[in-house]
C-alpha cells in the first residue's frame, strides 16, 4: 500500500477547499454584489445556490467519466472550468453575465469533491483509507471556514470582485497531486441524456425552494421540471440500466441511504453561510468582520479530523452518519437562535457544530458508499452520492435564500433542522442492521482489488 496518504490527502483537501471557497468566500459578499447588481440580496443568493446546484448536478458525470477514462483528464478539465468561470465571474460586466460565469464555476468545481474521493478510495484501504478521507475533509473544512475570511480580506482590500477569483488558485494544487492520479479507465460510453434527465429535476427543486424570493415564474418553472423530470428519470433507468444512473448503484440500500442521510449536512452548512452574512451584515458588520467570527470554525477543523478518523473505523459509516445528523440538526436549531436573538456569538457556536457534523459525515458517506460497490462502479457510485450530498447544499441555500428571505432568516433555519431528522429516519435500517460495519468489511474487500 502507498505511504504518501497523509500529503496527498492532505493537498487534495485543500483543493476540495478552494472549491468550496467559491459560496464559502462569496457569500461575505453578497450584500456588495447585490448593491453593485441593483438587486435585492435574497435575488443576489442565486450566485451562491446557482453555484451549488451546478456543483451537485455534475458531480455525478465527473463520477461517470472517471469510470470511463480515469481521474486525471475529468480533473483537469473541472478544474480549468473552475478557475476559468471564477476569472470570468470577477469580471462579469452583468448580473446575467455573473449568474452564467458562476455556473461554469460551479459545473468545473464539482470535478474535485468527487474525484478526490474516488483517487483516495482507489489508492488506499481499511483504516488508512478512513484517516485519508478524515483529513481529506478536515483540509477542505479548514479552506472553507477560512474562505469567509479570505473573502472579507479580499473585498476589504480590492472589493468584491477580487473574492470571487480565489477559487481559480486550485490551479497550482494540481500539479502536486498529478502523479498520483490514474489514466485507465474501461472506456464506455457517457450517458448524456440521463445525466441531462437528472440535472433538471435538480435544478427545479431548487428553483421551487429560491421561488419565494423570485416569483410565481420561477415556482411555475421549477415544479415543470419535477413533474416532466422525475417520471422520465424513471422510464431512462428502465430503458438503460447501464447509464448515467445504473441500477447496481440506485439499487443498493447503503449507497441511497447514506447519500440521503449525509445530503442534510451540507444543507446545514450552505444555509449557514447565508444566514450569517445576513444577519450581521444587518447588524453592521463588514464582511472582514465576518470571516473573522468563523475563524474558531477553522480551528476546530484543523483538530477534529484526529477524531473523525478513528471514529469511523471504531463505530462504522452508518452510526457517524447518524452522530452527524444530530449534529447538523443542532447546529440549525443553534444558528435560528442566534438568528431570533441576534447574538453573533451563538451563530458562531452553530457554525462549530455545523464544521463537526461536515467532518464527520463526508468521510463516513464516502466510506459507505466507496466500500459498498465494486471498484468498476465505484467512481459512478461516489458520483451519485455526492450529487444528493451537495444537492443538499444548493437546498440550503436556497432555503434560507428564498423562504427565509420571506419568512425570515430564523424561520429558515428551523426549517433545515428538520432535514437531518429525515435523513436519520433514512438511515435506521442500517444502523438497526449493522450495514455500516458490513459495508466497511466489503471496503477492505473491494480497496484490495
Amino acid at each position: 500500500m502507498p505511504t504518501d496518504s497523509r500529503r496527498v490527502s492532505t493537498l487534495l483537501g485543500v483543493l476540495f477547499g478552494l472549491a468550496a471557497s467559491g459560496s464559502a468566500s462569496a457569500a461575505v459578499a453578497l450584500p456588495q454584489i447585490a448593491e453593485a447588481f441593483e438587486v435585492s440580496v435574497g435575488q443576489a443568493t442565486w450566485t451562491i445556490s446557482l453555484y451549488a446546484l451546478l456543483l451537485a448536478v455534475t458531480t455525478a458525470v465527473y463520477g461517470r467519466v472517471s469510470d470511463l477514462v480515469g481521474i486525471r483528464l475529468p480533473l483537469l478539465v473541472g478544474v480549468g472550468l473552475m478557475a476559468g468561470g471564477a476569472i470570468a465571474a470577477a469580471a462579469a460586466p452583468s448580473y446575467g453575465v455573473l449568474l452564467v460565469a458562476r455556473a461554469f464555476q460551479g459545473a468545473g468545481a464539482a470535478a474535485v469533491p468527487t474525484l478526490g474521493v474516488a483517487a483516495l478510495s482507489s489508492r488506499y484501504d481499511g483504516s488508512v483509507r478512513d484517516l485519508a478521507l478524515g483529513r481529506l475533509a478536515g483540509a477542505s473544512a479548514v479552506i472553507a471556514c477560512l474562505g469567509p475570511l479570505m473573502g472579507g480580506a479580499a473585498e476589504a482590500a480590492a472589493g468584491w470582485r477580487a473574492v470571487l477569483v480565489i477559487p481559480a488558485l486550485g490551479v497550482f494544487v494540481l500539479p502536486l497531486v498529478w502523479h498520483v492520479l490514474t489514466a485507465d479507465g474501461s472506456g464506455a460510453d457517457l450517458d448524456v441524456r440521463g445525466a441531462v434527465l437528472v440535472a433538471g429535476t435538480a435544478a427545479g427543486l431548487v428553483l421551487l425552494l429560491q421561488s419565494p424570493s423570485t416569483g410565481a415564474v420561477v415556482a411555475g418553472v421549477g415544479v415543470l421540471l419535477m413533474l416532466l423530470g422525475a417520471p422520465a428519470i424513471v422510464w431512462h433507468v428502465r430503458r438503460r440500466p447501464g447509464g448515467f444512473l445504473p441500477t447496481e448503484v440506485i439499487g443498493n440500500p447503503i449507497v441511497v441511504r447514506s447519500a440521503l442521510a449525509a445530503a442534510a449536512v451540507p444543507a446545514a452548512w450552505f444555509g449557514l453561510l447565508i444566514a450569517a452574512p445576513a444577519v450581521l451584515s444587518a447588524d453592521g458588520w463588514e464582511a472582514w468582520q465576518v470571516g473573522l467570527l468563523l475563524v474558531p470554525s477553522a480551528l476546530v477543523a484543523a483538530v477534529v479530523p484526529r477524531v473523525t478518523g478513528p471514529l469511523l473505523s471504531r463505530v462504522g459509516s452508518s452510526r457517524a452518519l447518524a452522530i452527524s445528523a444530530v449534529s447538523a440538526s443542532a447546529a440549525m436549531l443553534v444558528a435560528a437562535l442566534g438568528a431570533q436573538v441576534d447574538v453573533a456569538a451563538v451563530i458562531a457556536v452553530a457554525v462549530v457544530l455545523v464544521t463537526f457534523a461536515f467532518l464527520l459525515g463526508q468521510p463516513a458517506m464516502s466510506a459507505a458508499v466507496g466500500g459498498a460497490v465494486t471498484s468498476d462502479v465505484r467512481g459512478v457510485a461516489l458520483g451519485v452520492a455526492t450529487l444528493v450530498f451537495m444537492t443538499g447544499g444548493s437546498i440550503g441555500s436556497a432555503v434560507v435564500g428564498g423562504i427565509g428571505g420571506t419568512w425570515g432568516v430564523p424561520a429558515g433555519l428551523s426549517l433545515l433542522a428538520v432535514l437531518p431528522l429525515v435523513g436519520l429516519a433514512a438511515l435506521a435500517p442500517l444502523v438497526r442492521g449493522g450495514r455500516g460495519v458490513q459495508a466497511e468489511v466489503v471496503a477492505g474487500r473491494v480497496g484490495g482489488e
